[in-house]
């Protein structure tokens, strides 16, 4: 899911009129399937049943650093850790947001439902269009805060439900996943053309550290069992990465704006997949809030497609 926030760019209108762009088939395929390898990631975590969240984030971790060093390597291009944390404030930024953005969502998906999880992660879009509003000063359309508006409403009916079923935290740590996503996302619009793949590295990296301490710290191993290990590197070294992979192949030929709809495709198949495999189905004021959500953000991208110019709200 964090891999949202690469698309969301495009959640900011501006004033120039918008024009009909071809999709390529292809391109538009790799997107999609992206959104569906990234949703595998759910069940992996809600399957390792021993390992806390902490615990399984250290060996996703690995499995992310591992492979992105190996693909470097293979690229004879220098080690990308270093780079994650000598490339400017906005690159230590990225990290920061990644790291927020995962370490909440598993936490969130160990916690409360995995339908949940993933559509209070789904305003990351509209997270980001706020913080690059206050952050880079753009500004936000009338569509826009429509959009906002619809997706609070679905959120409050999301969370509804959950009101008196001990879920409250998992809840919040999904919605604290967006703000991780969207503070990567502004990072990365603040040099569109930048290299920005030291970054799976650099969060990496700093989640393997801060969840070692706090597994230790409670007295726990760093090695829960074999089979919930091997579930976490599956989860990072393969869905995440080859996820990503597909993601920026797309990215090259898909317009930003289809590709936030695209990528939507992981909201709708992790309660899916959750669902047909370990049979944990959706609440129905979640599926109610999710829709919601969805027709917000999705609706957003919509319009901002459509013919003609979209005009901003004055600044204050």
């Amino acid at each position: 899911m964090w891999r949202r926030a690469l698309t969301t760019d495009a959640m900011t209108a501006t004033a120039t009129p918008r024009t009909t762009t071809h999709i390529p088939i292809a391109a538009s395929l790799m997107a999609l399937g992206a959104g569906v390898v990234w949703s595998f990631g759910a069940v992996t975590a809600r399957m390792a049943n021993h390992a806390d969240p902490f615990q399984y984030l250290i060996w996703r971790s690995v499995g992310v650093l591992v492979v992105m060093e190996l693909v470097a390597v293979v690229r004879r291009q220098p080690m990308l850790l270093p780079k994650a944390y000598t490339s400017g404030k906005w690159m230590l930024w990225a990290d920061f947001g990644l790291l927020l953005a995962s370490f909440m969502f598993v936490y969130a998906v160990k916690t409360t439902t995995a339908a949940n999880a993933s559509f209070l992660g789904s305003v990351t879009p509209l997270a980001a269009v706020v913080l690059a509003r206050l952050v880079l000063g753009e500004r936000l359309s009338r569509v826009t805060l429509a959009a906002i508006f619809v997706a609070s409403f679905g959120l409050v009916v999301t969370v509804f439900g959950d009101l008196h079923a001990g879920n409250m935290i998992g809840n919040a740590a999904a919605l604290l996943a967006s703000v991780g996503f969207a503070i990567y996302t502004i990072s990365v619009r603040s040099d569109p053309s930048g290299d920005w793949s030291p970054v799976l590295s650099g969060y990496a990296a700093m989640m393997i550290v801060l969840c070692s301490v706090i597994t230790l710290a409670h007295g726990k191993t760093l090695f829960p069992p074999a089979r919930d290990m091997g579930l976490a590197l599956l989860h990072g070294a393969i869905f995440i990465v080859v996820g990503t992979m597909l993601f920026n192949l797309g990215s090259k030929r898909v317009p930003a704006v289809p590709m936030t709809i695209f990528a939507q495709t992981e909201m709708v198949f992790v309660p899916l997949w959750v669902f047909l495999v370990l049979g944990e189905a959706p609440k129905a004021a979640t599926v109610v809030g999710g829709a919601i959500i969805f027709m917000a953000v999705v609706g957003k991208a919509a319009l901002d497609t459509a013919p003609g110019a979209v005009q901003p709200v004055q600044e204050c």
